[in-house]
């Protein structure tokens, strides 16, 4: 697998608060990335997935009806080798370490610093 370029690459950010999505785009888009889809809960995460293969998925944990933890199992059954990012905020920290046993590949905290999410990003990106 080669390494992805950042306009050629495709996002899935998936918060059930449009905020939330709107700031991770804008980040993303800054960041020179183009393909960005959005889903608002952990079905329609799991939709989007099918529908759009990302290359990475930022992933809220708290979400109504089927959340980011459900989401993740879900996407790894599919794609085993799927690059999820959970979003977490700071009082999370049990679910997070969680989330990384299941196989999410990192995590970014709310609120979020613009830097680190790039340079999470990009790490996964540039991972095999």
């Amino acid at each position: 697998m080669s390494i992805l370029d950042r306009s050629t690459a495709k996002v899935l950010v998936v918060d059930d608060a449009s905020f939330m999505r709107a700031v991770l785009k804008d980040i993303l888009a800054a960041n020179g990335f183009q393909n960005i889809y959005e889903a608002s809960d952990g079905a329609a995460a799991i939709d989007a997935y099918q529908k759009y293969r990302p290359d990475i998925i930022t992933m809220d944990i708290n979400m109504p009806g089927t959340d980011g933890i459900q989401a993740l199992k879900i996407i790894l059954q599919i794609n085993p080798g799927a690059k999820v990012v959970m979003v977490t905020s700071v009082e999370q920290k049990h679910t997070v370490q969680e989330a990384i046993k299941l196989g999410a590949k990192d995590y970014v905290v709310k609120p979020f610093d613009r830097g680190m999410v790039a340079t999470v990003i990009n790490r996964l990106l540039r991972s095999r």
